[in-house]
């Protein structure tokens, strides 16, 4: 087969696309299939996307982008299926994608890991929010011929449109990327950590008044926080790790414990527990909050802990922070959880089904 995938990031940069399909690239040509990535943003836009200002330059970047995808409409024949990875494009109505569909004749794979039918606003979109047009998820859904859903959740949202909604979770690769594991009883400081976006940074504010408790206790360990943004926080124990794709890994490594604390609302509802599910991959025990995905991935007190209240955040962390030998179980049984079920091993099958 020859694939087209149509992305809004260029390749190797956004998290959703590295490990939603980038990661299964190698596996499509070992099975004999042909690919090409065709990316909304240049890489120079991309790398100024979510800085302040740079206002001409962005709108020239977006413009650009639309001249790249008017331009592609013509390359389109050429392949079986095209994989489109949250939109074609970022504002505006689907017309990119009914053309490939309706006029093309085109077998669209329309893939997608959040409630992207739902505006989600921040500081860095609230000027584009109103021109999303977040409701033509719902009309890609139906123009496509399967759709690649990250969930249960975002599946049951496709089905409303189209019933060939098959879920397709965010996996780790545990051969070639997460391929080491904590050792729990080494020595040095202890390390409870947290990784995201700009964007998820506002969930930290549930746990921060945890952190302060135990740091007022005197306990002994550092709160590393891995972000593309420094966060302001109240909490002495705080150590702020600008993410780098080179390091990520081995920065992952320092943690001991790893959060994953979310709002129970629509919006995360959609998430596909990928923080925790990186953590888990390295032997990290996890504690998330019981919101979409999390309990399904999250075994409470086999893999790592679930924790609604700020009493079960307080114990979970004290019980963890106390034993190593409770840290190493879970975080063994985290480990096994990621390749049995989340693995690109175990859902390369499931993947390539995608495409048949």
């Amino acid at each position: 087969m020859r694939i087209l995938f149509v992305i809004p990031y260029p390749p190797g940069r956004a998290p959703s696309q590295r490990f939603r399909f980038e990661q299964y690239l190698d596996i499509l040509t070992a099975a004999g299939h042909q690919y090409r990535l065709a990316a909304f943003l240049s890489v120079a836009t991309w790398d100024i996307l979510y800085k302040p200002g740079h206002t001409a330059a962005k709108a020239l970047g977006i413009i650009g982008g639309f001249v790249r995808r008017i331009g592609l409409l013509f390359q389109v024949p050429a392949y079986d299926f095209v994989f489109i990875h949250r939109e074609a494009a970022p504002v505006g109505p689907p017309v990119f994608e009914w053309f490939i569909a309706k006029v093309l004749g085109k077998k669209i794979i329309y893939d997608f890991d959040d409630a992207i039918w739902l505006a989600n606003t921040s500081e860095a979109n609230k000027i584009v929010t109103g021109v999303k047009w977040h409701h033509k998820v719902a009309d890609i859904c139906r123009l496509s011929y399967k759709n690649s859903c990250g969930n249960a959740y975002l599946a049951a949202y496709a089905r409303q449109s189209n019933p060939l909604a098959i879920i397709n979770p965010t996996t780790i690769d545990t051969v070639h990327l997460h391929n080491r594991v904590r050792d729990q009883a080494g020595s040095g400081r202890l390390v409870i950590g947290w990784t995201g976006t700009h964007s998820t940074l506002k969930y930290l504010d549930q746990v921060v008044p945890v952190l302060a408790k135990l740091e007022q206790e005197g306990l002994d360990f550092e709160f590393w926080v891995i972000s593309n943004q420094p966060p302001a926080l109240p909490l002495r124990s705080l150590v702020f790790m600008p993410w780098r794709k080179d390091t990520e890994i081995a920065d992952l490594l320092g943690f001991h414990v790893g959060l994953m604390p979310l709002e129970d609302d629509l919006w995360a509802k959609g998430k596909c527990a990928f923080k925790a599910l990186q953590y888990m991959a390295l032997g990290i025990p996890a504690l998330v909050s019981p919101v979409g995905m999390n309990t399904e991935v999250v075994q409470h007190g086999h893999n790592g802990y679930v924790c609604t209240t700020p009493a079960e955040w307080e114990a979970s962390l004290r019980q963890l922070l106390a034993d190593a030998t409770l840290r190493q179980r879970l975080g063994q049984a985290a480990r096994s959880t990621i390749e049995e079920r989340y693995s690109v091993v175990a859902n390369t099958p499931n993947f390539l089904a995608l495409f048949s």
